[in-house]
């Protein structure tokens, strides 16, 4: 297992070890002698094709993650919103599945979303924080400011993803 820097600063993929047989695979996903990070909440995800999750943010108690894909395949994006970062307002996109020989660690401060590319699929995800409900905020996923190029135009949103704040609003707030 290496890390692999990004070119946002803390940013990281975590190339993972695989071991393959005629059974399957073994994967390592976390070593904490590789990423020295305290995750306290492990989550499950799961989504049909074209389900767009995010992007979220706490802005009380933010959360890193480390993202896996358990199944299927994902576009997996983050937006930089550390006030301070010369990297503030920059998105990251990567495909990501469960063929995939890394994982994705985000820090705080970043606004996280996916879209589902396969018919399903399962994210595993560990976070350094508890969900804080008051604190969650959702950056619009098209935002014309991020430019994020989604290969859906009309993907399928939950409520709260389809009222998310923009990306101006979301500055003033931080």
């Amino acid at each position: 297992m290496k890390i692999i820097k990004t070119k946002i600063k803390d940013l990281l993929i975590l190339k993972t070890n695989i071991y393959k047989d005629k059974r399957g695979f073994f994967k390592e996903v976390f070593k904490k002698k590789i990423l020295n990070k305290k995750f306290i909440f492990y989550c499950l995800s799961y989504s049909k094709k074209n389900i767009l999750r995010g992007l979220h943010m706490q802005l009380k108690k933010p959360q890193a993650k480390l993202i896996t894909v358990a199944q299927g395949r994902i576009l997996d994006v983050v937006v930089d919103l550390r006030k301070n970062s010369k990297t503030f307002g920059k998105t990251f996109k990567i495909e990501m599945s469960e063929n995939s020989d890394f994982s994705l660690y985000i820090p705080e401060g970043f606004a996280h979303g996916f879209l589902c590319k396969s018919d399903k699929c399962m994210i595993f995800y560990k976070c350094s924080n508890y969900r804080n409900k008051n604190s969650e905020k959702t950056v619009q996923w098209n935002d014309k400011k991020l430019k994020i190029k989604w290969p859906v135009k009309k993907p399928i949103l939950s409520p709260k993803d389809e009222d998310g704040l923009t990306f101006d609003e979301i500055k003033n707030l931080i």
